[in-house]
């Protein structure tokens, strides 16, 4: 069986961001497996054709939404958090962490 494409892997771990819940480029890309390849998650995303990705789960390592302020994208990406519950303030998400791995975002961090 083939191996997984790299952006076959990036769009798995976007699709893997529960509802709610963010995550950075380089987060992303750690856990598709491909360290340091931030920028090939904003390439991929801005190819992105899938109405169903969930997209906007997706920031910058800052919590910032990486769209300039006031453009569409901007609008629409802090639409979508919203609507999933996540604050939103000056295009920055307050009081939600991402997760470290799939597992922590599922069940939790160790210990806890």
């Amino acid at each position: 069986m083939a191996e997984a494409t790299p952006e076959a892997k990036i769009l798995a771990a976007i699709r893997a961001i529960p509802r709610g819940q963010v995550a950075g480029y380089g987060e992303v890309a750690r856990r598709a497996g491909l360290p340091g390849r931030a920028r090939l998650v904003a390439r991929i995303l801005s190819n992105n054709d899938d109405a169903r990705l969930p997209w906007h789960r997706v920031l910058r390592s800052d919590g910032r939404i990486a769209f300039p302020e006031g453009s569409k994208g901007y609008r629409e990406q802090g639409q979508r958090l919203r609507a999933e519950g996540v604050r939103v303030e000056q295009g920055r998400v307050r009081g939600v962490k991402a997760a470290r791995t799939l597992d922590e975002a599922l069940w939790g961090p160790p210990g806890g």
